[in-house]
């Protein structure tokens, strides 16, 4: 009994460094592949002037072989972004349009939505989450390092950061950079 109480004590110790600390989501892709890639790590800012972002990946021979965009999600009629939505494609095969599910199929599991960058608090993904995507041989992992809201209590974003790196060994034992 008295080590029950002693574990159930050091859990709710535990409690307020689990809320602080950044949860990491891990899934596969549907691709399952041997392509490497030439290794790289960026950041970038979104705004809803610069809404838009787009980046070559090249495999480890040098060839451009994935493209990386973002787009954001928006109001219709309007500019007000409410979240951003990031895709994968493979420039071969360029039969699907985001290699970053986990399932082609749409879901709510988190793993399946690790894609959308969505800031509202019942998204399936925290907007702060350290995503790490297996596609083929490669790991894409990303960040949200920092957002912006205008006004302040809105759901309209105005400036979004996020960190992206592509490596070809399992990044999960190691701390985001």
């Amino acid at each position: 009994m008295k080590r029950i109480v002693l574990s159930l004590f050091g859990f709710l110790l535990a409690i307020p460094a689990l809320a602080q600390s950044t949860p990491t989501i891990y899934a596969e892709s549907f691709r399952q592949g041997s392509t490497r890639i030439t290794e790289e790590a960026f950041d970038t800012r979104l705004t809803p002037d610069n809404a838009n972002y787009r980046e070559r990946i090249k495999d480890v021979r040098g060839n451009d072989r994935y493209e990386l965009t973002i787009t954001p999600q928006v109001l219709e009629g309007t500019n007000e972004v409410t979240a951003w939505r990031v895709m994968l494609r493979d420039l071969h095969h360029s039969i699907y349009r985001n290699i970053l599910l986990a399932d082609q199929e749409p879901s709510s599991d988190a793993r399946n939505n690790l894609w959308w960058l969505n800031p509202n608090q019942f998204s399936p993904v925290p907007v702060r989450a350290r995503r790490i995507m297996k596609v083929d041989g490669f790991y894409l992992v990303m960040q949200v390092q920092d957002l912006h809201f205008t006004p302040l209590d809105s759901p309209y974003l105005d400036s979004m950061a996020v960190h992206f790196a592509f490596t070809n060994s399992d990044p999960r034992m190691t701390p985001i950079r």
